[in-house]
């Protein structure tokens, strides 16, 4: 229980190193928007509220601090997910606001399991401040005030999937030409299958990922109830359960640029996972990795925040 706690706090203290040092300020100053128009056709496409619907209700707006207030507009909101009410967040740019065109967006997949590392108010609008994307993000059941129960990568990736059908089914602000997915820690368990089963994701950033959860079982104490818990047996009873979530097994079938990054030292996902799925990756489509000598978790260096930023908007 000490260590599950200690990785809650390490990995929320990592997000915010994460992006932070990488924001901006040249968007500075939050713009009015006017309130659309009760006609058929909204005046402006970026007024969440107004997508409220049967599949995506109770949408809140959340208060932001100062910081991400100048640059970025928040909501808190459920939607359904094989009959499940599931928490979601999502971000947007004021300058898309301003601009009333269609945004890139950036699926996050967070870490943790249940409610260890859950998403806060602000986690989306950190990634969003620092990408200059929409920034769209599940809870996963079981976490937060979603139904359900973490799957690890069972079931559950069925509300990572829901929110692609939302972005392009209903949310006319998403353009999906360059839809991107971002997993940290166990974000990769939903990041890897997602992209391994869904072509409208058309890259992917894997932060201190893990890819191969029977290495994960067979070498890391605490991690061992965590999956069985989660996943309802062990590797020995059923590798086919673990394999179906561990990218290692089927690397070969990600089709779609990959960008790694990880440190060498990391205690809690071992950097052997993202160095051997490199491997196996860079054969079947273009991969690049960033490894850092230190013990970091789910942390990007300063100095590589325009590498990523530059990667990402490359055709």
């Amino acid at each position: 229980m000490k260590t599950r706690r200690l990785l809650g706090v390490l990995m929320t203290a990592a997000l915010v190193l994460l992006f932070f040092a990488g924001c901006h300020t040249e968007n500075s100053e939050q713009t009015e928007t006017t309130d659309p128009a009760q006609t058929s056709q909204r005046s402006d496409i970026y007024r969440f509220e107004d997508y409220e619907n049967s599949e995506v209700f109770n949408i809140k707006k959340v208060d932001l601090s100062e910081n991400y207030a100048r640059r970025c507009v928040s909501y808190n909101f459920d939607y359904l997910s094989d009959g499940l009410k599931i928490e979601g967040y999502l971000s947007i740019p004021l300058s898309f606001i301003e601009t009333q065109k269609p945004g890139k967006c950036i699926l996050f997949n967070r870490g943790g399991n249940e409610h260890l590392g859950e998403l806060e108010d602000e986690t989306t609008a950190i990634v969003c401040s620092v990408f200059d994307r929409i920034v769209i993000a599940s809870q996963y059941r079981g976490g937060g005030s979603s139904q359900g129960k973490d799957e690890y990568g069972g079931d559950d990736l069925h509300d990572v999937i829901k929110l692609i059908d939302l972005c392009e089914n209903y949310f006319s602000f998403v353009d999906m030409d360059d839809f991107c997915a971002v997993g940290i820690s166990r974000g990769g368990v939903m990041t890897y299958p997602a992209a391994r089963q869904d072509k409208r994701i058309r890259r992917v950033i894997c932060i201190s990922a893990e890819s191969d959860l029977i290495d994960a079982y067979e070498t890391r104490d605490d991690m061992k109830l965590v999956l069985l818990n989660a996943i309802g047996c062990s590797p020995e009873e059923d590798p086919a359960e673990y394999e179906k979530r561990s990218a290692m097994y089927w690397a070969d079938e990600i089709k779609v640029p990959v960008l790694l990054i990880h440190s060498r030292y990391d205690e809690l996902v071992s950097y052997r996972q993202s160095e051997e799925l490199y491997e196996k990756l860079k054969d079947s489509t273009d991969c690049t990795m960033i490894s850092y000598e230190d013990d970091k978790h789910c942390v990007i260096h300063p100095e590589d925040y325009q590498t990523i930023r530059d990667w990402l908007n490359q055709k």
